[in-house]
């Protein structure tokens, strides 16, 4: 028979030896290297943003309807400025859409700007296959 001491009062539970195995210490915390992972994942996103925003995000082909205009049962008349690089030229996609969101019509339109100018208004008719009622420009990029 095994004695147990009645005088520890560690509050702790006491196993006689070699019956339950080894027990683990508490494991080390390591706050190195969890910042060390928290920068090199802020790297790797920062690099991915950085790329996406390179191929994706292009400020300098920028749209805005003007305003949308001769709205018959088959047409619309678009006006739009594109901002362009100075004397550069875009592609912007324009769609007719009708008052349930359905697409009537869209055409690709190229614009340039004079010489030395970064801004192009341009007036394009859309052909719709049922009366639209709105005309906008989806997107724009460089020509080409």
């Amino acid at each position: 028979m095994t004695e147990t001491h009645a005088t520890i009062t560690s509050g702790a539970p006491v196993f006689p030896p070699g019956r339950y195995g080894r027990r683990r210490e508490p494991a080390r915390r390591r706050p190195a290297l969890v910042a060390l992972l928290a920068v090199a994942l802020a790297a790797v996103l920062g690099v991915a943003t950085f790329t996406m925003y390179g191929k994706y995000g292009d400020p300098d082909y920028d749209a805005q309807v003007i305003t949308y205009t001769d709205i018959t049962d088959s047409q619309v008349v678009v006006d739009f400025r594109v901002t362009v690089p100075a004397g550069g030229s875009a592609t912007c996609a324009l769609r007719a859409r009708s008052h349930d969101g359905a697409e009537l019509a869209r055409e690709e339109v190229t614009v340039t700007a004079p010489a030395g100018e970064s801004q192009v208004t341009a007036r394009h008719r859309l052909t719709t296959s049922a009366r639209p009622f709105i005309g906008e420009v989806v997107r724009c990029r460089p020509a080409g």
